[in-house]
């Protein structure tokens, strides 16, 4: 067995309150709960991971900042795992700026990755710049067995849509089921460059379609 890689969702932002589609570098910061819920995160994790990584969002390095006090492990920022960039819909907080979003988004999950976000970014393209990133990550530190975990503070959007392309996880689960602030999801590299999905948020493997759908809020 080797360590999995834990996408972790930054925590709380002032964007999340205002429910304000905030995509584009370097973005806006956690609000007080937001750090909370980092130091929360930081100081109940069990053992310090290998290796801490965050996106480039302010967002992100400041929940991995918060990780690494409790944790010891240094914090580095890479590139290409910034949240899905939305392009004409950036800085809204509309119903009819979240229903396009919701629109494209739930196609990308079920299967039709061309469609774009007005003005953003496809599904293609959201996969083509992250998925790489962990494909490197993996080579570099997961390849050992019993290597330590990888943590990676990221963004819900991206992380939902990488998740499930990589794992297989079912469609309509994905689609549906959102991470809260802080939440997870693990991935277990095997063999052939294969992964599985052993964490979803709230929900431990097996997924299934029949889940409840949680309340979505998908950005950030």
């Amino acid at each position: 067995m080797t360590g999995k890689l834990i996408l972790v969702r930054h925590g709380e932002t002032e964007g999340n309150v205002g429910k304000i589609l905030d995509t584009r570098l370097p973005g806006l910061p956690l609000t007080e709960r937001g750090v909370a819920q980092a130091k929360t995160y930081g100081a109940n994790l069990t053992a310090p991971p290998q290796r801490l990584f965050s996106s480039a969002a302010l967002r992100a390095q400041q929940t991995g900042g918060y990780i690494e006090a409790a944790t010891g492990v240094s914090l580095t920022v890479l590139e290409d795992l910034q949240e899905v960039q939305l392009g004409d819909l950036e800085g809204l907080n509309t119903t009819a700026a979240h229903m396009e979003f919701q629109r494209v988004y739930h196609a990308w999950h079920f299967g039709d990755l061309s469609v774009r976000v007005p003005g953003g970014e496809s599904g293609e393209e959201v996969l083509a710049r992250y998925i790489p990133a962990l494909e490197r990550l993996r080579d570099e530190f997961l390849a050992a067995p019993d290597s330590p975990d990888v943590i990676v503070v990221s963004h819900g959007a991206a992380m939902r849509l990488v998740s499930r392309e990589l794992t297989g996880v079912p469609r309509l689960f994905a689609a549906n089921n959102h991470l809260d602030n802080t939440e997870t999801i693990e991935l277990m590299p095997f063999a052939d460059n294969l992964w599985e999905c052993t964490r979803w948020g709230r929900y431990p493997a097996p997924f299934a379609d029949a889940i409840a759908a949680t309340g979505d809020d998908p950005m950030g």
